[in-house]
């Protein structure tokens, strides 16, 4: 059982910057997902587990970047240049594939999110 806890989220103006933490157990391929208000969950990036191998979402590539501490569990997502469609609640998720999956679908585990607000 592969446990998820999700932290870090906010309220922030346009232009400015949050780090998201996921606390991990197991060793898994950890994404992030987010979902804004009547929208469909979307990727936003991915790392596996020995963190050589990430993906992005095109519309964050470039102002997000992700990361992984394994000593400590967690995986990080850093957001720079946030705009206010960046606003969602975020979701880690862990994935047995060994490459990060851009579908939901593959992800077997999700934490309970955390909201990001961005103000313009």
């Amino acid at each position: 059982q592969v446990q998820l806890v999700e932290s870090g989220g906010g309220l922030v103006q346009a232009g400015g910057s949050l780090r998201l933490s996921c606390a991990a157990s197991g060793r898994s391929t950890v994404g992030w997902f987010r979902q804004a208000p009547g929208k469909e969950r979307e990727f936003v990036a991915g790392v596996n587990y020995s963190g050589g191998s990430t993906a992005y979402a095109a519309s964050v590539k470039g102002r997000f970047t992700i990361s992984r501490d394994n000593a400590k569990n967690t995986v990080y997502l850093q957001m720079n240049n946030l705009a206010p469609e960046d606003t969602a609640v975020y979701y880690c998720a862990a994935s047995k594939f060994v490459a990060p999956a851009t579908i939901a679908s593959v992800y077997n585990y999700w934490g309970q999110g955390t909201q990001v607000t961005v103000s313009s």
